[in-house]
């Protein structure tokens, strides 16, 4: 029951903003059930209604809720402000990537057990990740984008991300999709792996 309730935050902090039925058809459950999450949620004062949403045809028009001031971080305007003091060379992409993921050894094994290695060393960063494999290769998968908020301003974050994954993987890797409509039409961005050699697999 939590997990949907946490569901239920991080699409409104992607989306800004939904109504019942949004988040019913999102997560596939029935509308009534899903106002019973809202209920606690907005009794948490986690969430708060800004507005409503008239559909097409006949009915009452449905309510929309938002994060409320609790739920938001307060420091999307300092983060963007330090971000503009940085300078995004190589090196500094360097630097930063080695100061999230540590001074670990270096990755090693079959790139299906770098990609499990990847997963662990990326959860708690809060990208949500997981890892498929596809035909044309396994890729790389973010179900939440921690900083989302502030992603269009700082695309340089998303050469980031690539470069953080370039290092745990030890494979190029080029980004697919950003912030698109995944399962549930909860946005993820994916992240191809290049070049992964027969033996590595």
């Amino acid at each position: 029951m939590q997990q949907t309730r946490q569901r239920v935050l991080d699409y409104l902090e992607q989306r800004g903003s939904a109504t019942a039925r949004q988040l019913a058809q999102a997560f596939d459950m029935t509308t009534a059930n899903l106002r019973r999450h809202l209920s606690i949620l907005q009794m948490d004062g986690l969430i708060i209604g800004v507005g409503k949403m008239q559909y097409q045809g006949r009915g009452r028009p449905d309510h929309l809720y938002a994060l409320s001031a609790e739920a938001k971080t307060d420091l999307n305007p300092l983060t963007s402000a330090l971000l503009r003091t940085l300078d995004f060379t190589e090196m500094n992409m360097k630097k930063l990537t080695e100061a999230l993921l540590g001074n670990g050894t270096s990755p090693k094994g079959q790139i299906t057990q770098r990609l499990v290695s990847a997963v662990r060393s990326l959860e708690p960063l809060g990208y949500k990740p997981r890892w498929e494999a596809r035909p044309h290769g396994p890729q790389m998968v973010f179900g939440r984008c921690p900083y989302a908020a502030i992603i269009a301003d700082h695309p340089e974050l998303c050469r980031m991300d690539v470069r953080v994954l370039e290092e745990l993987l030890t494979v190029q890797v080029e980004q697919t999709a950003k912030l698109q409509p995944g399962p549930q039409h909860v946005p993820q961005c994916v992240f191809q792996l290049q070049q992964v050699s027969q033996q590595s697999k």
